[in-house]
């Protein structure tokens, strides 16, 4: 029987616990509110509720000393969303340490790629 390659990626999570304090998902919803300057609007762009963006976001400004994102809330000109300079330096670092992690152990994520099964079929 052939050994068949898998597909296999490492994913970064900085945990406070009990709580993720920043991982993959938070870090794209920090992107998308950074981009669309609105929670509702990055979590529609993720196919996420406002409910589970906001709860995602209360959670990142609750890992922290000061908030990742400020809001306004809606009135005649709607609400919004910013990331603050904390949020903006966080997701940076974040996705750098993303990439560090990720040419760390390459090497032995190649090695160990080829003992998994594929499940693509």
């Amino acid at each position: 029987m052939a050994k068949k390659q898998g597909k296999a990626s490492i994913r970064l999570r900085i945990v406070l616990e009990p709580d993720i304090a920043i991982g993959p998902g938070k870090a794209a919803l920090l992107e998308e509110i950074d981009k669309t300057g609105s929670i509702s609007a990055a979590g529609r762009s993720m196919s996420m509720s406002y409910k589970r963006a906001w709860y995602l976001v209360d959670t990142m400004n609750g890992c922290f000393r000061q908030a990742l994102v400020e809001a306004t809330k809606g009135g005649k000109s709607g609400g919004g969303a910013i990331l603050t300079p904390l949020g903006k330096e966080t997701l940076a670092r974040y996705r750098r340490m993303e990439a560090l992690a990720e040419k760390a152990v390459s090497k032995d994520l190649a090695l160990m790629r080829q003992s998994l099964v594929d499940i693509s079929k």
